[in-house]
């Protein structure tokens, strides 16, 4: 697990506090929860983030980010009648 600084306005601040008393549950695991689910969303963006992350020439992947239009594998499975 890594530490990270997080700067969040102050009403939004405490109303997680309250919550979090609430549901017995800590700020960091909510935090967690949703940026889970905000990117399990987000599947086009996973999948770009994924290859950057297992890219072994950090260049290259980002030409491919930057040049090619990303499908996804529902889509290209119904292009291709797969």
């Amino acid at each position: 697990m890594h530490r990270l600084n997080l700067t969040i306005d102050e009403k939004l601040y405490e109303q997680a506090r309250a919550v979090s008393f609430i549901e017995k549950k800590s700020i960091s695991q909510m935090i967690r929860e949703s940026l889970s689910e905000y990117i399990a969303k987000n599947a086009k963006t996973k999948q770009q983030a994924d290859l950057i992350l297992e890219a072994d020439d950090e260049k290259e992947i980002l030409s491919i980010l930057a040049n090619d239009e990303f499908t996804s594998n529902e889509d290209f499975k119904n292009k291709f009648n797969l």
